[in-house]
């Protein structure tokens, strides 16, 4: 991200959140930059002087990414949106934003003049907005009605008064407006409006799509005679909350709605712009993660402690934990539920990137093992691996039964010998998660991290124990050598390159002729996934090379019937 002429300023509000210490936020003078948020990542802690008389715009192209604590100070003289979204898919998280000077209607870009927040048609990701402050603004508060067609928006705990065309413009059917408030009261719309008064100042408006869940919210009319306007087909359920004011079409559905609103700013959402930047809010706390009122992620924070691996861009890091209680995935601070995750009864094993993986756990964490540059933090402390257990915490034992024994075992972590012996000595090859040795009479034992994924004997027999527990090769994959291998050339690049690649049969990982094992790439279904830097990742396997995708400057080479060579 490129941040166009920054001053770092401190405030007097106590309380912050995310990457900020003391209070400390970054003024970023508006220069008519475009800021880009891309995949994974946190833009945060932001104060942007649009008393420049210029604008800027922040642009979400990647998902699993964060705006929060970021304010806009002063009002805006331009054409465009502030926030405007295309990441094609993943989930956004936008909290703890101030968009309450308003706008005036200068230049003709749009039709409308200018707005606060854009989702686009293109994007097809799911955005939640969580104490968000919107006023004033031409061309809608929130123009999300693009979700109909993917995607989705969720509002909890926002506010918006005295928006043009709407505040609220929404459709798709996992769209949600939560404990939220929008109403409108001056005749001019906010400052600098010049009487502009075409198609404007409905609270809420709800575009032809699947239907809206609206709760607990609370929304009034004003000159603009509806305070809810259902176009053609839209269709909402409401429930609780209030709404003072004509509702314009057929298609809305009301439990338990009076007609007497509390249009007050909701607590937490914060009434400057300097007060979000800090990390603070309307009635004191701090805004984001901390902020432990009610809404989705808050309600799992009394349900036990929090997790949270935050992952780096820089490489992939594998991870594994256990609880001596019960433990499920979270989206708390913009975390994503992962399908590949694996969570048994109290175990979990993950992998993370530019993106990070969140849980809820009863009871204490007894181990914990990070492969990567990425992080841990619990209850926002970020904890040491080290005191939490073993580093390497399964046991593998190779029994041999008298006969001369050749196998080769691969994990999806780390593997190490677990002998006062050089594994040189003991005729024992070790690369990266991959081992490969041999047996007679004797036993050998090691210790790893991760799952074992592999367990193939070249010739003879033994028996294999697990922690323990005596296990059947036969289950831990196949038993014949696959043919073909796989190599990704990162060395002679400057910078890392990552990869994806899918094949219709077996891929596990290898070590043909120079290339090393990564013990932080990942295999899933047939899919693997990695990262290179300098280095060559390889793979053996079996059938045909489907989907295939790499992002840097890494060489790749396929090696039909390698092992014959």
């Amino acid at each position: 991200m490129k941040l166009a002429g920054a001053t770092t300023a401190a405030t007097a509000f106590a309380g912050t959140v995310g990457a900020a210490d003391e209070a400390d936020y970054e003024t970023i003078d508006a220069q008519g930059q475009v800021i880009r948020i891309g995949q994974g990542e946190t833009f945060e802690n932001k104060l942007i002087d649009l008393t420049t008389g210029d604008s800027v715009v922040l642009l979400v192209e990647g998902g699993n990414s964060t705006i929060r604590n970021v304010g806009f100070e002063g009002l805006h003289r331009g054409d465009g949106f502030m926030i405007s979204i295309t990441a094609p898919s993943g989930d956004v998280l936008i909290e703890n934003v101030y968009l309450g000077d308003g706008s005036t209607k200068e230049g003709e870009s749009f039709v409308h003049g200018p707005g606060a927040v854009f989702y686009h048609k293109e994007s097809s990701c799911n955005v939640t907005f969580r104490h968000c402050n919107v006023q004033g603004w031409p061309n809608n508060g929130f123009y999300c009605s693009n979700t109909a067609s993917g995607g989705s928006a969720h509002f909890d705990r926002c506010y918006g008064k005295n928006n043009g065309v709407s505040t609220y413009r929404v459709a798709g059917g996992d769209d949600a407006i939560v404990d939220s408030v929008a109403y409108n009261d001056d005749t001019d719309y906010g400052p600098g409006w010049g009487g502009y008064t075409e198609a404007h100042g409905r609270p809420v408006w709800v575009w032809p799509g699947d239907t809206v869940t609206i709760e607990n919210s609370h929304f009034a009319d004003g000159p603009y005679p509806h305070a809810m306007v259902l176009r053609e087909s839209g269709t909402a359920q409401m429930s609780g909350g209030a709404i003072d004011g004509n509702v314009q079409g057929s298609g809305l559905e009301q439990t338990d709605v009076s007609s007497s609103p509390e249009l007050s700013v909701p607590e937490g959402t914060p009434t400057s712009a300097a007060e979000a930047a800090s990390g603070g809010s309307s009635d004191g706390t701090t805004g984001g993660v901390d902020d432990a009122e009610d809404g989705e992620d808050t309600e799992d924070a009394e349900d036990g402690q929090l997790l949270l691996v935050e992952g780096d861009s820089a490489d992939v890091t594998r991870y594994e934990f256990a609880v001596d209680g019960s433990v499920e995935q979270a989206t708390t601070d913009g975390a994503t539920i992962d399908g590949e995750d694996e969570l048994e009864d109290g175990s979990v094993r993950g992998v993370v990137a530019d993106w990070k993986d969140a849980f809820r756990f009863e009871g204490e964490l007894s181990s914990l093992t990070v492969d990567g540059p990425g992080r841990v933090l619990v209850d926002g402390e970020e904890v040491d691996p080290a005191d939490y257990g073993e580093e390497l915490p399964h046991e593998l034992e190779i029994d041999g039964r008298g006969a001369p024994t050749s196998y080769e075992i691969t994990v999806d972590g780390t593997i190490e010998l677990d002998a006062d012996e050089d594994p040189d000595d003991e005729a024992t090859t070790i690369s990266g998660s991959t081992v490969q040795s041999s047996v007679t009479d004797s036993s050998q034992v090691f210790r790893f991290s991760g799952a074992l994924t592999d367990v193939t004997f070249t010739d003879g027999e033994a028996a294999v124990f697990l922690d323990g527990e005596r296990i059947d090769p036969a289950a831990y994959g196949d038993t014949e050598l696959l043919p073909h291998a796989l190599v990704i050339d990162g060395s002679g690049t400057d910078d890392p390159t990552s990869y994806a690649v899918t094949v219709n049969g077996t891929i596990v990982k290898a070590d043909p002729g120079e290339a090393t094992i990564d013990a932080d790439d990942t295999i899933a279904d047939g899919t693997v996934r990695g990262v290179v830097d300098t280095e060559l990742d390889a793979y053996w396997f079996a059938g045909e090379l489907g989907d295939f995708s790499l992002c840097g400057d890494a060489t790749v080479d396929v090696q039909y019937n390698a092992r014959d060579q």
